[in-house]
């Protein structure tokens, strides 16, 4: 451990000799342009994935699955994480972000379809994803593999992360809200690490989603149109 440790701490040297000036228009308030909800998955790098080494530029979170919501003794919320940068700093876009072939969707998918055994925190975030995602379960398409259900969900996934966070009355209605897909298993029909549009304000229709955003038309793609 000793060793990668010290590996990592020399790539921060060279993070840091980087980053010498660019703090300072940060160092005392944030205000970032958007707020990225990603997988908690060593696969995924947040802000490499969008070219971006600008900080204070993007708001990062990372959960299990991907997940707006926590739950309290009021029942279900949008988690403190996401809602932290839309109250205090005025942020107005929120992208929440799967990526293809999810463990964390895999095992909530095998929690529904047959047995689960996780440590105790692990059960309880993967709770709150089969909770979302019974009802795509029940949806699949007939003939559908393991592979292509899986992946199937987490669009279902991502779209239903937008609907909580659309219903919230703590998230204000001009905030934009679009779900997204993370591909590095050459599922979509772009390359490797290519990020792919399956939801805007709850519009998820291909068709739609390029009527509306044509300049994105491109990067517009949906493996499932349930």
């Amino acid at each position: 451990m000793h060793q990668v440790l010290a590996a990592l701490l020399r790539g921060n040297s060279t993070h840091a000799r980087g980053l010498q000036s660019r703090f300072d228009d940060v160092q005392d308030a944030q205000w970032p342009e958007a707020v990225t909800v990603c997988c908690s998955d060593s696969r995924v790098l947040q802000d490499h994935m969008w070219g971006n080494d600008v900080p204070g530029r993007l708001f990062t979170c990372s959960n299990i699955g991907n997940r707006v919501v926590q739950r309290t003794d009021r029942g279900e919320v949008v988690s403190g994480d996401v809602l932290y940068p839309i109250v205090h700093a005025d942020t107005g876009l929120v992208i929440v972000t799967g990526h293809t072939g999810c463990g964390a969707v895999t095992a909530a998918y095998d929690g529904l379809t047959g047995d689960e055994s996780e440590p105790a925190g692990i059960s309880h975030c993967l709770g709150l994803l089969r909770s979302h995602l019974t009802a795509g379960v029940e949806l699949l398409p007939d003939g559908a593999d393991r592979t292509e259900s899986i992946n199937y969900l987490v669009e279902y996934n991502v779209d239903r992360q937008i609907d909580r966070l659309r219903a919230s009355d703590e998230v204000p209605p001009e905030t934009t809200v679009v779900g997204a897909v993370y591909d590095f298993q050459d599922v979509y029909s772009g390359r490797r690490g290519e990020i792919h549009v399956v939801n805007v304000d709850g519009e998820t229709t291909v068709e739609g989603l390029k009527a509306d955003h044509p300049e994105i038309a491109s990067r517009i793609e949906r493996l499932w149109e349930y």
